[in-house]
Order: C-alpha cells, then sequence, then structure tokens
C-alpha cells in the first residue's frame, strides 16, 4: 500500500499534511485543492505542489479532473457500494484461506499491534488509529499465501479511504472496531474459517453505512 513515507522531502511534508486533512475531515470531500492557496500555506515551488497532489491522487483520496483541477474525493453512493462488494469478496476469500489456528507467532504479532491500535484509541490519535488498524488488517490477511490477493485487498483499502477515515473520530464505532479486532483474533486460535470470514466481512459495515448516512444528510440539506 503506498503511503507518504514512499515519497520524500518537502513534498512528502505536503502530502502528509493534506492527506491528514482529507482523512480526518478538516478537508470535506468534493472540496478543492487550489494550488495558489496551497502555495500560501506550504513555504515550497509550484512543481512541489503538483506533484504532491499527483500523489494524493495516487493514494486514492484525491481526484484531478480537466478544467477543474484536484479536489478531495467525493465517493458517490454507488462507487461507495462497489467498492465494498468487491472489498468484502476479497476480505472473504483471504479469511477462507488463511490457514487454521493461526501460528502462535502470527498471533502475537496481531496482539501487539491491536494492543498498539487500543492505545491510539484511548489517546484518540487519528494518524495513529489509522495506521495501526492498516497494519493490523495487512499482516493478518498477509498469512492467506497469495500476494495478489493481498495486493488486491491493499488497493480497495486505499480506494476506500475516504469512507474509512469518516468514523476514526467517532468514539463508538472505534469501540466497535477495537471489539471485533479481539474477535478476529480468537477465532484464528481455532479452525472455523467461515466465522473468521463473517467477521471480518461484519467489520466492513459500520464505516460504509455511517458514511453513505452522512452522504444522504449531506443531500438532503
Amino acid at each position: 500500500m503506498l503511503t507518504v513515507t514512499d515519497y520524500g522531502g518537502k513534498e512528502a511534508d505536503v502530502v502528509r499534511a493534506l492527506e491528514e486533512d482529507i482523512i480526518f475531515g478538516r478537508l470535506a470531500p468534493g472540496t478543492r485543492l487550489v494550488e495558489d492557496v496551497l502555495l500560501a500555506r506550504f513555504p515550497v515551488s509550484r512543481h512541489t505542489i503538483r506533484q504532491a497532489l499527483y500523489q494524493l491522487e495516487k493514494l486514492g483520496v484525491a481526484t484531478r479532473e480537466r478544467n477543474k483541477g484536484a479536489m478531495v474525493r467525493r465517493l458517490s453512493p454507488e462507487e461507495v457500494r462497489q467498492i465494498y462488494e468487491v472489498r468484502e469478496l476479497l476480505q472473504r476469500q483471504a479469511a477462507l484461506m488463511l490457514p487454521l489456528p493461526a501460528s502462535e507467532a502470527l498471533i502475537e504479532e496481531l496482539m501487539e499491534i491491536h494492543g498498539a491500535y487500543s492505545r491510539e484509541v484511548d489517546a484518540r490519535n487519528l494518524r495513529g488509529i489509522h495506521e495501526a488498524n492498516d497494519r493490523f488488517h495487512i499482516t493478518m490477511f498477509s498469512a492467506c499465501g497469495n500476494d495478489y490477493l493481498v495486493s488486491s485487498i491493499e488497493q480497495y483499502m486505499r480506494l476506500s479511504l475516504p469512507v474509512r477515515a469518516n468514523s476514526l473520530a467517532d468514539p463508538e464505532q472505534l469501540e466497535v472496531s477495537r471489539r471485533q479486532h479481539e474477535l478476529m483474533i480468537k477465532a484464528m486460535k481455532h479452525r472455523d474459517n467461515q466465522e473468521l470470514a463473517q467477521l471480518c466481512v461484519n467489520h466492513l459495515q459500520p464505516s460504509k453505512i455511517f458514511y453513505l448516512q452522512e452522504i444522504g444528510k449531506n443531500d438532503a440539506a
């Protein structure tokens, strides 16, 4: 999965700052990312700003249209449903392919990551929550043994960033997520892949529902 650490120097600083603004709701979906405004904010060249916007597009949190420039990506309800249909298929299949019961080493690694995730949740550190959550799921699904499947899961995690990010600041949603992680680890200690697969699919639903509800409220306003 692409991250801001894949880029260097001032460009990485701009990408990281704007990615955080987008992921954590300070820049709403559909907001235009105007070069002159960004130049006033960041002490960098126009070329660096343009490269940063290009990288944000690759990360999946911004889009660029001819004659309109860059803007924060806004997914339509139908796009959300289609993306999540694919995520459900991919993650269910990976869960079904995981060798269970999982090795002690994998369980320990997931528990360590989950501990870090829980600490970030308690601290309400949105960046830490986001990064620990992604690390937990990629570590788990990587055990399925199919690198192409894991790469596809990463791609659709990236595509759904605008959806997933909306629930990061919601304490109730975070508690649900924390409990679901614990249930996944527990399920991996047994042999029931079907149970684990269903937990993985259920885990996707709250952020999708939350985002669709928010879109509905905004469209009705």
